[in-house]
């Protein structure tokens, strides 16, 4: 839940590609991957009859249906069986505890680098084995291997990515109001009182969960304090009290200290959670209760399953607007890390670091893989196309979503940390001091564990 520091013009293919994530069918469930069936292995993998393994994600719905093709192919191929295992949102207490209890699965999916990092600092994570490394060499840019790595060692590959600096907008809404997509911050701020004018909520922010807010601060500070800055802040080599996050404080305050800009203004914004941010922009396309909402390119599967609007036609996506020189681009992503280093898990992966397992969750749309030897025809439509070349492209030029690089206590603790400390300013966007302090404070502690 969620793509680099590229040109202008990649940041346009990845809206129009955002557009489409999920408009491509799947195949029913017991047609296997039909993407698999039509192209030739191209790693070899042990056989595993008689072994049992099991994989943990956050995945529901639709992506867990979708993985499970890809471990289904594993199974084909391999004579294992795996299981899936829903870890729930909070997936560092859930392994946690797994690993404290004796019984932690084969391999995870971990959504935040800094918990991948944690987990291998604890030698609860296994290096990958010399398959899974060469696949990894192959397959990704050094920047995603760096990010899958602690003191040398790799223990992540980044199977899934995501693009999480996009404005998604009712297009009748801004037709009502004479609004265009905004370039910059100065403009987003002007249009949202021009959309107040007219008579809607301007902006849907989902406060009740507080990584939407994280995402709002990353976007502003990492173009407006550039990303020098932001990499020695997501490793709190600078203090949360540094003027440079004062300086992306008030410039959220701009919006969310103007209590009209918000759907169901601050205090409303408290009480929506992601999903209903969404839906109450696209609900009833004829009165909206909010004119955009800010999110990543999974915005897109909330519209196509929970609202009858139409992407590209009745809900539209820009890049989020710069706030300093460049408009600003993060990305986010989950990284299968091995538990027990069995042949096995080395084997599950050495799998998922291939192009055939990115090439079959790809065909079933919703997806994104930064693996660059995935042949771009397995994605079922050009604008998606677009936007995983546009991925690819980007090398080891991009930056990857901050809180998910912090301790999960400080980055990703629902109601603690950083969560919790922009949600008190959200609720008082005058207190810049003291929220500093409250994220310095919570920073200090998590980062020295």
């Amino acid at each position: 839940m969620r793509i680099s520091r590229a040109p202008r013009t990649a940041l346009a293919l990845a809206s129009a590609a955002a557009l489409t994530l999920t408009a491509a069918g799947c195949a029913a469930e017991d047609e296997g991957s039909e993407w698999a069936a039509s192209h030739k292995p191209t790693v070899d993998l042990p056989q595993l009859k008689g072994q049992k393994l099991q994989v943990a994600a956050v995945w529901t719905g639709d992506e867990q249906k979708n993985f499970r093709k890809v471990l289904d192919e594993f199974e084909k191929r391999t004579g294992a069986k795996v299981e899936f295992v829903p870890t729930g949102d909070n997936v560092a207490t859930y392994i946690g505890s797994k690993v404290e209890g004796g019984s932690p699965p084969d391999v995870a999916m971990l959504p935040q680098v800094g918990v991948l990092r944690e987990f291998a600092r604890k030698g609860w994570l296994k290096p990958l084995g010399k398959e899974a490394l060469a696949q990894s060499k192959k397959n990704f840019a050094k920047g995603w291997r760096d990010l899958g790595s602690y003191e040398g060692k790799q223990y992540g590959i980044y199977y899934k990515a995501a693009n999480k600096s996009l404005i998604w907008y009712n297009s009748q809404a801004f037709e009502d109001a004479g609004v265009k997509e905004a370039k910059d911050w100065k403009s987003f701020v002007k249009d949202a009182e021009t959309l107040s004018d007219s008579g809607v909520d301007p902006v849907s922010v989902g406060g009740a969960d507080g990584w939407t807010l994280t995402d709002w601060f990353e976007n502003v500070y990492l173009s407006q304090a550039g990303p020098e800055k932001y990499d020695q802040l997501a490793e709190h080599k600078i203090k949360w009290t540094d003027p440079s996050v004062t300086e992306a404080l008030k410039t959220l305050q701009q919006l969310w200290g103007k209590s009209h800009l918000l759907a169901g203004g601050n205090q409303g914004a408290l009480q929506t959670d992601f999903p209903k941010s969404v839906t109450q922009t696209f609900g009833n396309l004829a009165s909206p209760q909010a004119a955009l909402v800010f999110e990543a390119d999974f915005v897109g599967v909330n519209i196509e399953g929970d609202t009858k609007a139409r992407i590209g036609k009745d809900a539209q996506v820009y890049p989020f607007p710069k706030v300093g020189a460049k408009p600003p681009v993060v990305t986010a992503g989950d990284a299968a890390a091995v538990l027990k280093n069995s042949k096995g898990a080395q084997a599950l992966a050495t799998f998922l670091a291939s192009k055939d397992a990115a090439g079959i969750w790809a065909a079933e749309g919703g997806y994104v893989s930064p693996n660059k030897e995935l042949d771009l025809s397995a994605y079922p439509n050009q604008p998606q196309r677009e936007i995983a070349k546009a991925l690819v492209e980007a090398g080891n030029d991009f930056r990857f979503d901050m809180s998910d690089q912090a301790p999960a206590a400080f980055g990703g603790t629902k109601g603690e940390g950083e969560w919790k400390a922009l949600q008190d300013f959200l609720k008082n966007p005058e207190d810049i001091k003291g929220t500093q302090q409250a994220l310095e404070k919570a920073a200090a502690k998590a980062y020295e564990k």
